[in-house]
């Protein structure tokens, strides 16, 4: 309580008296005393008995600045009866909780895979929520991923490997310009090592099923042990999936697949012991890991059958980067330089990343980009498949570039033009104890079969997931699409990060992760940083339970819907973009820029979520205003002006008072 009196002026003119807990405040007064108790100006008369000071006692010398002005050898003598809140005032029906507003609770945020996303949740998180305890579940061995599983010879990225990292741990000796798969995974093992992510990974363990305890506020994580097949339940406050998009892989249900006696393989599960070498096989796809299968392959099998449903464009590069089949090693010149000379790295890495920031244009129908883009892609086919020109009509799809991933593929067509490689648009009837028949009635006997046909692209949440009476995998599944209001028969999501009904579920690099420019590590770093606000904002001010609404997510679906309707990615095709069923509901890309969606991450719309709180009362501020205090005023030797700076050190005032790990 701080109460503030109004003496006479004969006292008044003489001392100020403070003490830690009162404030007494000696003024001048004409012929009567007041006092102020809480707010509220009363008589001081009555009220004098409850204070007792020895006049005799009080100097009027001041002492030194910052310190009472009373001699140490002459303190006043008092004796204090805390005053009451008057009468009147109104009564609260809470009560005051005792903590710190900037006092994080604990938060128990379990992550679901281990790939790029995981290990950047587990650097990113960390660092930017306080009193985050973080699992992340991991089904395999070590991090990794989709790095970790693909080891089919040639698999490789596709994007340059110096682009192809996290914003703030680059590597300055990539070997290649397009790195394979290994080098990527020890990247990506080294960024967790560097930053101490293994602290927090359960390998072999596999996630089965999430159960929302509404009671508690709580997810329910039913786990396995892939080492021991023990199944336990563990509680998060909150759960993020870093599943992958490619992650969940399958092989085909064709009829008599269990009857082939050969070598059978999704390219995902590769068996590093099959020696290809003057064996005949069939590779089934023309995806990115078909493409470099059966371009890999070729050479060294007696014969290979490959099998295609679709047409697919070859890209000449993603981004002008100019993509050979084989090593494109860099030079020990090249590393040396960027190793001494960061200036000359950084305007290197810039130059190159640029690249992939710029080519958004070609993704709408009808643009200058997209019309040059077929042109150019068209001519360099026909350039490519010069020894079997009849390919051609097979091959150059009948919708634009980028309505599917594109895929620069190099020694691909240059493969399928040799004389021991046969090229198949006809549809699989079945399998057979030695090969494949397809529906013309034609038996093409092989030692083994690689299933290129990649994931489960409808993006479904590949275990159970059950809130309120609902399972996620039923509302987003297309095959139910219709039954009710809630079979959306997509990837139902507001902005891709959460979806009505499930509250504190969150979803990384999933439905709407990425734009169709940028890169994706630093897609998946922005999109971390909105949900680190998401879990701050959870932690700091008592949410037990956050959601967005119904309305919110109708709105993005929508806009999505408008801005998709003007793009290839609507053309008819097959793409993971669409789940595989060409004119279904984009969800695979964000309806925007790299750049837009960068926009939308840096600041959430609070307005679009509903909250429920902790405590009885529902009172939001209850549990979050706390006591009234911030931790660093109970401690003497905190920092209590962290926003003041020497005189000469430069200021960017966009940045003053932006900072949320920075206060008084």
């Amino acid at each position: 309580m701080s109460v503030s009196f109004c003496f006479i002026r004969s006292l008044a003119e003489k001392v100020k008296l403070r003490h830690p807990s009162y404030l007494l405040t000696l003024t001048m007064a004409r012929t009567t005393a007041e006092a102020n108790v809480n707010g509220e100006v009363v008589t001081v008369g009555d009220k004098l008995g409850e204070l007792s000071v020895s006049e005799e006692e009080v100097t009027s010398d001041p002492s030194a600045p910052g310190t009472p002005e009373t001699s140490a050898s002459s303190q006043p003598q008092y004796s204090f009866v805390p005053f009451k809140p008057h009468p009147g005032y109104p009564k609260s029906r809470i009560s005051i909780v005792d903590r710190f507003i900037d006092q994080q609770r604990e938060l128990r945020v379990a992550v679901i895979g281990g790939g790029l996303s995981g290990v950047l949740a587990g650097v990113l998180l960390p660092a930017k929520v306080p009193n985050i305890k973080l699992t992340i579940y991991e089904k395999n061995h070590d991090f990794g991923g989709t790095w970790l599983e693909n080891v089919y010879p040639g698999v490789r990225c596709d994007i340059p490997s110096h682009v192809y990292q996290s914003t703030f741990e680059p590597k300055l000796d990539w070997s290649d310009q397009f790195a394979g798969g290994a080098e990527i995974r020890d990247y990506w093992q080294s960024v967790a090592k560097q930053h101490n992510v293994y602290q927090y990974a359960r390998f072999h363990t596999k996630v089965e099923g999430l159960n929302w305890n509404d009671n508690e506020s709580v997810w329910e994580v039913t786990i396995k042990n892939l080492q021991t097949g023990e199944t336990i339940t563990e509680k998060a406050d909150s759960v993020i999936t870093a599943i992958g998009r490619f992650n969940d892989w399958k092989l085909p249900d064709y009829p008599g697949i269990a009857d082939y006696k050969g070598v059978l393989r999704h390219a995902s599960h590769w068996d590093p012991s099959f020696y290809p070498s003057g064996k005949a096989v069939a590779v089934i796809g023309n995806g990115a890991s078909g493409i470099q299968l059966v371009a890999n392959l070729q050479s060294s099998v007696a014969r290979l059958d490959h099998y295609v449903r679709n047409p697919t464009w070859i890209a000449a590069s993603w981004a002008g980067d100019v993509r050979q089949a084989g090593p494109q090693p860099y030079s020990d010149e090249q590393i040396a330089l960027f190793k001494s000379d960061p200036d000359a790295y950084l305007k290197f890495r810039k130059e190159m990343e640029d690249k992939y920031w710029r080519r958004f244009n070609a993704f709408f129908r009808g643009s200058k980009d997209s019309t040059e883009l077929r042109e150019r892609f068209t001519q360099i086919m026909h350039e490519r498949l010069a020894k079997k020109p009849e390919l051609i009509e097979h091959i150059v799809p009948d919708f634009s570039p980028n309505c599917r991933r594109l895929t620069p593929g190099p020694g691909y067509l240059e493969a399928i033009s040799e004389p021991n490689v046969e090229y198949i648009r006809t549809r699989i009837r079945r399998f057979t104890e030695t090969g494949i028949e397809t529906e013309d009635g034609k038996e093409r006997k092989v030692d083994a079969i690689f299933c290129a046909t990649g994931a489960n692209v409808s993006q479904v949440i590949p275990f159970p997931v059950f809130a309120k009476g609902k399972n996620l995998q039923d509302t987003w599944n297309p095959e139910l699409k219709g039954q009710s209001d809630e079979h959306h028969g997509f990837p139902y999501t507001y902005l891709g990060v959460a979806t009505p009904g499930f509250p504190n579920l969150f979803f990384l690099q999933g439905p709407h992760g990425t734009g169709p420019s940028g890169t994706v590590p630093h897609s998946a770093e922005t999109q971390l940083t909105l949900l680190a606000k998401i879990l701050r904002k959870v932690g700091r001010e008592g949410i037990k339970s956050i959601v967005p609404s119904r309305k919110a997510a109708d709105d993005f679906v929508e806009y999505s819907d408008a801005f998709f309707s003007s793009t290839v990615l609507t053309d008819n095709c097959s793409s993971w973009y669409n789940g595989g069923r060409p004119g279904a509901r984009i969800h695979g890309i964000w309806p925007g820029s790299a750049g837009h969606l960068t926009v939308v991450r840096q600041a959430p719309r609070w307005e679009d979520w509903e909250y429920e709180y902790l405590g009885e009362t529902g009172n939001r501020f209850q549990w979050y205003f706390g006591n009234g205090w911030t931790s660093r005023e109970a401690d003497p030797l905190s920092d209590m002006t962290p926003y003041l700076r020497r005189p000469e050190e430069k200021v960017d005032l966009r940045d003053v008072h932006e900072s949320w790990w920075n206060l008084p």
